[in-house]
């Protein structure tokens, strides 16, 4: 543990200095197939072939440096019948700390599967997507069926979390205006169950998700934030109010990353101030890997630098397009994204400025 310490430590350091550092957190979309239709999403329009194989994942892997964590994602990860395998490469190839993986909750008996099946050395954090109650997830989702399966998977999960080493939490997006009273009466579906739903703000408009490649969609000035749904200032501030004064029963380290992600939301909707923005980790600390190979600068621009299945990893990462997309990231004025957030702020300890500027 003190090795990884001194490790994580010099990636801060090289990451706050815009120094090349090897990725330490991985995003890997295992596949942009889904079985939902989300009004906010273009992941289930996009093509789901081509994916990589587990020989290929395996060869992959075994190129990358050891990381802190591990995030499976899709589309819908659980769609790939053999997302067991690919955990367990994960585990065994790349060490990490914790793995992630966030789902729709459609398919129940696959997801309860690997939660028993798996390698529970590793803890599993897992969250569920569920944007409203009843009919409202449903039309977020584009199944008639939606709320009823995700919550049979919740109901399933929610009483074993500790004898399968798993940290349950509902991922809600906010679309429309409509979502902040649906918050609340989630939360109350959700209370009974010890499960906390998170907010996370739908954007406008991401690269990754998108029929086009080659896609810059980032902000072009300081504190930009484009929402999904249209909501007035007084939408806002009922939600987020709320939102923050919830978050005080989350354990530590989620309060910390998920009262920082919500003070940029706030500053950034309602206060037009681009505070907090942490300089990007992304091909640095955080490497993304689309489901074909592809290796992509980040959340909003799909330019790709190199593929896995064709290139060593080695390649790729010392690459003369990798260094123009590094010098493009240096110069993005800097998204909102909690998918990118969060391994900037930690992996340049931008996390703790708010902490220690309350303690001042």
């Amino acid at each position: 543990m003190l090795a990884r310490t001194v490790s994580f430590l010099r990636s801060v350091y090289r990451n706050r200095n815009h120094q090349v550092a090897l990725p330490r957190f991985l995003t890997y979309t295992v596949t942009f197939g889904c079985n939902a239709r989300c009004i906010m999403c273009d992941s289930w329009k996009m093509p789901a072939k081509g994916d990589l194989s587990l020989d290929e994942v395996d060869r992959i892997f075994s190129q990358l440096p050891v990381m802190d964590a591990v995030r499976l994602t899709g589309g819908e990860p659980f769609v790939r019948r053999d997302l067991a395998e690919i955990g367990q490469i994960a585990q065994q190839r790349l060490k990490p700390l914790m793995l992630h993986i966030t789902t729709n909750g459609f398919l129940t008996d696959r997801v309860v599967a690997y939660c028993e099946q798996r390698d529970r050395r590793v803890p599993l954090q897992m969250l569920v997507s569920i944007d409203g109650v009843g009919e409202k997830h449903n039309h977020v989702r584009g199944s008639t069926q939606a709320w009823n399966m995700v919550m049979e998977t919740i109901r399933a999960l929610a009483p074993r979390q500790k004898s399968l080493r798993l940290r349950l939490g509902v991922n809600q997006t906010i679309v429309d205006a409509e979502g902040v009273d649906h918050y609340r009466q989630l939360r109350e579906v959700l209370r009974p169950l010890g499960i906390h739903n998170n907010v996370v703000m739908a954007y406008d408009m991401s690269a990754t998700y998108n029929m086009e490649r080659d896609v810059d969609v980032a902000p072009t000035e300081v504190g930009q934030f484009s929402t999904f749904g249209e909501f007035t200032d007084q939408n806002l501030r009922d939600l987020l109010d709320e939102v923050e004064q919830d978050v005080k029963l989350l354990p530590f380290g989620e309060r910390l990353a998920k009262r920082y992600y919500l003070r940029g939301i706030r500053n950034r909707l309602l206060e037009k101030r681009g505070t907090p923005n942490p300089k990007c980790v992304a091909l640095n600390a955080h490497l993304r890997i689309f489901p074909n190979g592809d290796v992509p600068t980040c959340q909003f621009n799909s330019r790709v630098v190199g593929n896995l299945r064709e290139q060593t990893f080695r390649d790729v990462w010392g690459s003369l397009i990798a260094t123009e997309q590094r010098a493009w990231v240096k110069r993005c004025p800097g998204c909102w994204a909690e998918c990118e957030v969060l391994p900037s702020a930690i992996y340049t300890l931008d996390l703790l400025k708010p902490t220690f500027a309350k303690r001042a």
